[in-house]
């Protein structure tokens, strides 16, 4: 049961970056559409359990990751902008987040996307798989699947997210036992994002 809702979770979050991808679905219309039932599925099928450092200390290291992984951000978008590919899927992505008002993408995201791909990906697929080849294989295999699913974005700054924080992201819910620290900075590192963004993508969110 839970492979297959695995696998369709997968196969539906795919399908719908490349309809993003290819201009035929506008991304904050579509994709809370897919994540938030991935979300709801992953948990009527795997409820998310309770993080084994204990709830302060995930969420307080869930911060500070999260800002730590910003300002990181920050930096390496700073110096991969100077290869145009790059700057270009920037700036088209904040293109596409300044065509809806803040307040809406910051609920979108925050409240319906970052919470539902946390539950599903660090919740139901870790936990599922951790329980087959141990928390290190889990870990390593939900982070595949993770940048499998973002792949047909075709978006540079997407993919390089998904590599990067969901390494992250997966780390920490290997190190807690538990969503809370990956939902606490991712939340964090997407809220900052779309509210400060970086290099070329302030001008289009201005």
């Amino acid at each position: 049961m839970r492979a297959a809702v695995i696998g369709a979770g997968l196969v539906a979050e795919m399908a719908g970056w490349w309809l993003v991808a290819t201009g035929r679905r506008d991304v904050w219309r579509l994709m809370p559409l897919i994540l938030g039932p991935m979300g709801i599925a992953a948990l009527l099928v795997a409820p998310a359990t309770a993080p084994q450092v204990g709830r302060p200390v995930a969420f307080g290291v869930g911060l500070a990751a999260g800002l730590t992984l910003f300002l990181g951000t920050r930096v390496f978008v700073w110096v991969a902008s100077a290869w145009e590919p790059f700057r270009r899927d920037t700036l088209a992505k904040y293109r596409e987040a300044a065509e809806v008002p803040l307040r809406t993408s910051l609920v979108l995201s925050l409240l319906v996307m970052v919470p539902a791909e946390e539950l599903f990906w660090r919740g139901l697929a870790q936990q599922t798989m951790a329980a087959e080849v141990g928390a290190a294989g889990g870990a390593a295999a939900a982070w595949v699947l993770y940048v499998v699913a973002n792949l047909p974005s075709r978006s540079l700054p997407i993919v390089a997210g998904a590599v990067v924080g969901g390494a992250a992201w997966a780390g920490l819910g290997w190190w807690s036992g538990g969503v809370l620290a990956p939902l606490a900075s991712h939340i964090l590192w997407t809220g900052l994002m779309l509210a400060l963004p970086p290099g070329a993508g302030r001008k289009e969110r201005a």
